[in-house]
């Protein structure tokens, strides 16, 4: 059986970002949405996810490239001197790896943007970090010791299957470079996940193609999706925020998920999508 969860990162970025994960939602194949708790727009993505109930709505654990919800002297070891996290993610994975004080902090920040997604009163749909800084050791033991506390029943495991992913993106080289850097921790990670019998995806789809997945390239996606439970992800927006790369097409990417030509792509294959909320059933 082939089932997918579509998957909108980001939300709570900005406005443009919140309104196209509505939009992709409400009419389009938008299942779950990513919340960074300390993003600019995160009230707006609150309040808006509050009106989608069928929305699965999880964290976006912001550790690198982003604002931190602790006071930047409680987390020293972990921000630049402007308070926010480095846009280095292995400097930042290598500090974290090397001081005791930082792998403290960090356990510390994880608990508070726990805390302040438990606040908005959403159902808890899943978890990731971004940039997948989850896949760094010591972010995965810190979340593993506290999903019964904060009720975390599934995470993101980016790992893309190496054939169908070079079939329908069409670049081998890029798909290979993005393999070699993720794939034996993301396998880890689902080994892990297992034995805590937490929920997770099989697949993924986005690795390589990030901020490029328009139409097109989805709807290859969808016709090369594998059994089993894949999740295909995004960065959309109404227009492109100042934080993504310039080449990002995130106009293009929502535009993906409104098109008819992906909905009935995915009906005709008669697929199952859900949230990450939708894996018990799986199961």
């Amino acid at each position: 059986m082939k089932q997918l969860i579509v998957t909108a990162d980001d939300f709570g970025l900005a406005v443009a970002v919140n309104a196209a994960v509505e939009e992709g939602h409400k009419r389009g194949v938008l299942t779950a949405a990513s919340l960074m708790v300390t993003g600019e727009a995160a009230a707006d993505a609150i309040e808006r996810a509050r009106q989608m109930p069928r929305l699965g709505v999880g964290l976006h654990l912001v550790l690198v490239d982003g604002k931190p919800a602790l006071p930047p002297d409680r987390i020293p070891d972990l921000v630049e001197p402007d308070g926010r996290f480095s846009k280095n993610v292995f400097r930042a994975g290598v500090r974290i790896f090397c001081r005791p004080a930082a792998r403290e902090q960090l356990a510390a920040e994880i608990r508070a943007q726990l805390e302040a997604f438990r606040r908005t009163g959403l159902k808890l749909d899943h978890v990731n970090a971004h940039h997948h800084f989850h896949l760094h050791p010591t972010v995965q033991r810190a979340l593993l010791r506290l999903a019964p506390e904060f009720g975390i029943r599934a995470m993101r495991v980016p790992l893309e299957p190496r054939f169908v992913g070079q079939r329908a993106r069409g670049s081998r080289l890029a798909r290979f470079g993005a393999r070699m850097i993720e794939a034996r921790r993301a396998a880890s990670l689902g080994r892990r996940l297992d034995r805590a019998g937490i929920g997770r995806n099989d697949w993924i789809f986005g690795l390589a193609d990030s901020g490029a997945m328009i139409s097109e390239r989805v709807l290859r996606f969808v016709d090369e999706l594998p059994d089993g439970v894949s999740e295909l992800y995004l960065h959309p927006a109404l227009q492109r925020p100042p934080d993504y790369p310039a080449h990002y097409l995130s106009r293009a990417e929502f535009e993906a998920l409104v098109d008819p030509a992906v909905a009935g792509a995915i009906k005709q294959r008669q697929i199952r999508t859900m949230a990450f909320s939708g894996l018990s059933e799986a199961a």
